[in-house]
Order: structure tokens, then sequence, then C-alpha cells
């Protein structure tokens, strides 16, 4: 057992009984990070991209994407949530942080962890397309297939994953197992 700052005992991720197989390992994440960040670099050559994260799940996709990509690039954070503390999307969108950076006339990418319905990140977009950016991209870690209730439109996707409900590298269940370097099912109560 380990011990975390806020004193509660958490097993080790090979003995948790919550966590289920490995979707994707911290290498292959790595992988396709670097790949990406390629992709990013070639698409925007000669330009400074705006990243914005979309807090909590993105930061460590963030900081890594960051690093990918050969070019200056400016971060900044928000916070949008449709899940509080369930496993299950309730549907209504609300900003909990918004940007510190105005983005008129720059070229955004938003950082997403994972793309499920799809309804969270089709507000975001909306939201700060109002804000006159010169281009607005999406690149997510994460897509769940066939779950979406409304075209997504992503230019950059780590991986497509089946409907599973997918905890670590940033991913959590009630702010637990963000701190995984691989992704895997979460196999606990209210899971499915």
């Amino acid at each position: 057992m380990t011990q975390s700052a806020s004193g509660n005992e958490h097993p080790h991720p090979d003995v948790d009984p919550h966590l289920g197989q490995i979707l994707v390992t911290h290498e292959a994440i790595q992988q396709r990070i670097a790949e990406l960040g390629k992709e990013i670099t070639a698409d925007y050559a000669g330009r400074a991209p705006l990243l914005i994260a979309v807090l909590k799940g993105a930061v460590m996709f963030m900081a890594d994407i960051a690093r990918a990509i050969a070019l200056p690039v400016e971060l900044d954070f928000m916070a949008v949530s449709s899940y509080g503390t369930a496993t299950k999307t309730s549907g209504v969108v609300r900003i909990v942080k918004d940007l510190d950076i105005d983005l008129t006339g720059r070229d955004v990418i938003i950082i997403e962890d994972i793309v499920d319905s799809g309804l969270t990140l089709n507000y975001l977009r909306k939201n700060l397309a109002a804000r006159h950016p010169a281009s607005l991209e999406v690149c997510a870690l994460l897509l769940k297939e066939g779950m979406q209730k409304v075209e997504p439109d992503l230019r950059y996707v780590g991986f497509r994953l089946p409907d599973e409900f997918v905890v670590g590298y940033g991913l959590d269940v009630a702010e637990r197992y963000r701190n995984l370097d691989d992704l895997r099912v979460y196999v606990g109560p209210g899971s499915g």
C-alpha cells in the first residue's frame, strides 16, 4: 500500500481491485505523443500556437505534447465540467476556470484528455470560437468510439478506445488514479 498526501492509503496499481486491464501502455502513449508533436510542428511551422489544456485531466498530456512540439508555444488552462465526482456525464457543462490569455488572432489548439459524448467539447469550441482566434483545432489523447452525440471534429487524435471507463495518465475517478503511467480500465463502483 502507498500513502497519499491526504493520508488515504491506496493499493499498488497491480493489486488495486478497481483497476482492470491496461488499454494503453506508457510507452505507447509517449510514442504517439512524439508523432502528434511532429504533426503539429509541421502544421504550425512559423507560428506559435496557444495550447489550452482542459483541466484537470489533460494536464499530463499537455505537459508532454508541449515538449514534443518543436515550436514556441504558450500554455493556458480552462476547467469545464460535466461530471462532478460521478462517472457518468450530467450533460450540463459549466466553466469552472476561464482563460487568462486573449484568444483574438491566435492559433489555438484545445488539448483534451478524452472525448466521449462530445457535448463538453462542442460547448467549449463554440465558447472559444466566439473569442475570435485565427484558428481553433483540437488535440485529444483519447476518443471513445461510438459515444459521440455530436460530431467532435478532432484534428489530432492519440488513441481510439472502446466504451470503457478509463483512468490513468491524468484521467481519474473522484480525483484518484491520475498519476498512473498507463491508461487502464476502471472496474470499481459506478463504472458501469
